[in-house]
């Protein structure tokens, strides 16, 4: 969609290390500030960093590649991202919105750990990157050019693992200078930056279909007209006189007016950036948000993700393990449990966007990858004789408070908690989500529903035989057990049979089992042998003769079964 007169908007996050300089950048390049451009916190003032999302832009004629579209001019608008440590959460929020992510690093410095996360959220969310190496003016005239290569080299080396090996490299000085220096001096490098984004520009898709959904990074009031709620749109389209919806507030307000870089229009859609005029609301009720289509957004107590590690998080994703999720503009802690399919269907792909409640899953005690290992997985390997890593693993989250949030949107798991000055990254996972619970006791309502099972092993040994279709056993269950519960599951013998058991023997947790093929002769004889030898011998004789038997080797009574982890009866299944 155009704005007035056929302008393109195109998305560009300005991410990187604090003091990389990209707030000057920004500056540099933007001839229009909007109203929530260039951090107006006076901490941030003070300490000369951005502490929110800031936007600018400016706009340029349609470049050749873009001709025959129907659009004259092109609007880049610039995303200025945080780069202090603790706001990386601000940055997620803003990483779902770019088209284009330029990564600013500080020449003098290079790739710190801030950068790398940033170069980690632009993985995930963007396609296209352009690096600017900023400050060359801090670099000595007669060595600039030989810093600004060997730094070159080094970025393209750090990009050859990742979506962006071969991103052009430019260099620039935002701010000759530095921030002291005054306002009328031109940065160095500016125009060829320009000419670069120019020549990296697509026609972004975007979709005016499905419920709108707009973030909200600045709201303020506007004597005689109303509050003003700036942000951009994520999906859907507006028009004039729609009734949005401010769902954490649970407030409902009627479109007064909006406007695109302080241009009025009647309509806009995803990717636009755009201010919505309401009347008689506080602005101090949102200061940042969600607005969307009335009872569009839902509040959600528990989610079920798709998972993939970010291969620079170096601790273990264990399951019942609390991560900070995430989620549309909210970071909340969640429990997190880990699933996958069974190993027969590891290879098994299932659609990437919806999760399937037909299926049956098996729980891993934490995320399975090359360097990871689990212990469920170790039962069903020694069980399977195989070792394999399942093509998609899922988790449920279990939030500590409520998210509102869209179906379907980026959930991206950090430890937040991770110390900002060890040169570690702190993004653990990330993922989509599939499936919100709405409903506050979901452990009843939802969890059953979810066929996630561990595979149980228990063993025991034969005590002797009954007859030929039947033996007792024992040590596979304690005394108290009701062996009730068991009556009718399968079991194997170390010799080959396969048994059923048939119900207890005696009160000491002794039972029977039924061999419906019959004991082979060798099983037979081994048990007679044993057998004998305990007969017409004294209580201490006996003890002395079971020591020489625990010695000796036992016929073994395996029992594999299953149980389901969300199931309140907590019964036990056997394929």
């Amino acid at each position: 969609m155009a704005l007035e007169g056929g302008t393109l908007n195109f998305n560009v996050g300005v991410l990187g290390h604090i003091d990389s300089g990209k707030t000057s950048l920004a500056k540099a390049l933007s001839t229009t500030a909007s109203t929530a451009a260039f951090d107006k916190n006076p901490q941030s003032k003070e300490r000369g960093i951005t502490l929110d999302l800031g936007f600018s832009s400016f706009s340029v004629p349609v470049p050749e590649h873009l001709a025959g579209t129907g659009y004259q001019r092109l609007q880049f608008t610039l995303v200025d991202c945080p780069g202090h440590a603790s706001l990386i959460r601000t940055i997620i929020g803003g990483a779902q919105i770019i088209d284009l992510m330029m990564l600013v690093i500080d020449v003098t410095k290079g790739m710190q750990t801030q950068s790398a996360e940033c170069l980690v959220i632009g993985q995930i969310a963007c396609n296209k990157m352009v690096v600017v190496l900023n400050k060359i003016d801090l670099l000595a005239e007669n060595k600039r050019q030989a810093a600004i290569d060997k730094m070159t080299k080094k970025m393209q080396k750090t990009l050859e693992s990742t979506k962006f090996h071969g991103s052009p490299i430019v260099s620039v000085a935002a701010k000759p200078g530095g921030p002291e220096a005054p306002e009328s001096v031109t940065g160095l490098g500016i125009s060829d930056l320009i000419e670069l984004l120019k020549s990296h520009t697509y026609l972004p898709q975007r979709d005016p279909h499905g419920p709108f959904l707009m973030a909200v990074d600045h709201c303020f009031s506007i004597k005689g007209q109303g509050t003003v709620m700036t942000g951009t749109i994520l999906s859907g389209s507006i028009s004039l006189n729609d009734n949005v919806e401010i769902p954490a507030l649970k407030v409902t307000k009627k479109v007064k007016s909006m406007q695109m870089f302080h241009k009025p229009v009647s309509r806009a859609m995803q990717g636009d950036r755009l201010g919505i005029c309401v009347t008689q609301f506080d602005p101090k009720l949102l200061e940042r948000g969600l607005v969307c289509t009335p009872e569009s957004l839902h509040t959600i107590h528990a989610a079920v993700i798709s998972v993939d590690k970010i291969p620079y998080f170096k601790g273990s994703l264990q399951t019942k393990a609390k991560f900070h999720i995430t989620v549309s503009h909210e970071t909340v802690m969640a429990k997190v449990t880990f699933f996958s399919l069974p190993p027969a269907s590891f290879n098994e792909e299932l659609p990437a966007n919806a999760f399937d409640f037909g299926k049956e899953y098996l729980y891993q005690d934490g995320y399975i990858s090359k360097d990871s290992k689990n212990s469920e997985q170790d039962k069903v390997d020694n069980h399977q004789g195989e070792e394999a890593i399942p093509k998609q693993q899922w988790a449920l989250l279990e939030f500590e408070k409520p998210v509102t949030c869209p179906k379907l949107c980026l959930v991206i798991g950090s430890k937040l908690d991770t110390d900002i000055h060890s040169n570690t990254c702190r993004l653990a996972f990330h993922g989509v989500l599939l499936e919100g619970v709405e409903d506050k006791n979901y452990s009843e309502s939802f969890l059953p529903n979810l066929r996630v099972f561990k595979l149980k092993h228990k063993q025991g040994q034969v005590e002797r035989v009954n007859d030929d279709y039947s033996i007792i056993g024992r040590s596979l269950f304690k005394k108290e057990t009701n062996i009730q519960l068991f009556v009718g599951l399968k079991v194997k013998l170390s010799t080959g049979e396969d048994g059923l058991i048939e119900g207890s023997f005696g009160q000491s947790g002794k039972f029977k089992i039924r061999i419906p093929n019959g004991l082979q002769l060798e099983t037979k004889k081994m048990l007679v042998t044993s057998n004998k030898k305990r007969k017409g011998k004294g209580d201490v004789e006996a003890a002395k003769e079971e020591e020489i038997k625990q010695d000796s080797q036992p016929i073994l009574i395996t029992l594999w079964f299953k149980r389901y982890m969300f199931d309140p009866q907590k019964k036990m299944i056997q394929s």
